[in-house]
């Protein structure tokens, strides 16, 4: 095979391996954003509403999830210790379960229970309103209610990227 064909046949795999590695460290789990954050309603679990405009003056980490989301249920004990960690700064994890089912949810929360607001999307309005294209997905909100990181999927060390810009967010 000549070298030219060679190359040509090489730079594809290597290209999609490039792609995938970077995609696995963190620092390339985020997409920065500078967009306001669209207002919705939703039910809580814990009964009652929660709309997005009431809680402009804090930093949101909304998490959208599902049941049956192995990365999900992954990330979830750190979502929470995220919650406990910074919310005395103003800082808040809001949950929003996708399952069309909300006792499917509800049983996930009993084996992984939280301490953060969980959300019923079960029509998945709300994760339309924000293109949520893969879960999870979760977008930071800053005080002004602007959207400035989306993060779609987890991987183990993702969350060192959430610190930093939770801490970022917060010393605005």
């Amino acid at each position: 095979m000549p070298a030219s064909s060679m190359a040509k046949t090489l730079v594809k795999p290597i290209a999609i391996g490039l792609v995938l590695l970077a995609s696995s460290v963190p620092g390339f789990a985020a997409t920065k954003v500078n967009k306001p954050a669209p207002d919705f309603t939703l039910k809580m679990k814990t009964g009652g509403n929660f709309r997005l405009a009431e809680h402009r003056g804090e930093v949101l980490f909304i998490n959208f999830w599902a049941s049956w989301c192995g990365p999900c249920r992954q990330e979830m004990p750190i979502l929470d210790e995220l919650h406990s960690r910074y919310r005395s700064a103003g800082f808040n994890v809001i949950g929003i379960t996708i399952d069309e089912d909300p006792r499917k949810a509800d049983a996930m929360l009993k084996k992984i229970p939280v301490t953060f607001p969980v959300l019923y999307d079960a029509e998945s309005s709300v994760s339309e309103l924000f293109d949520v294209d893969a879960m999870p997905t979760s977008i930071l909100v800053d005080r002004s209610g602007k959207v400035r990181y989306l993060h779609r999927g987890y991987k183990p060390g993702y969350e060192v990227d959430y610190r930093n810009q939770i801490r970022e967010l917060i010393k605005e």
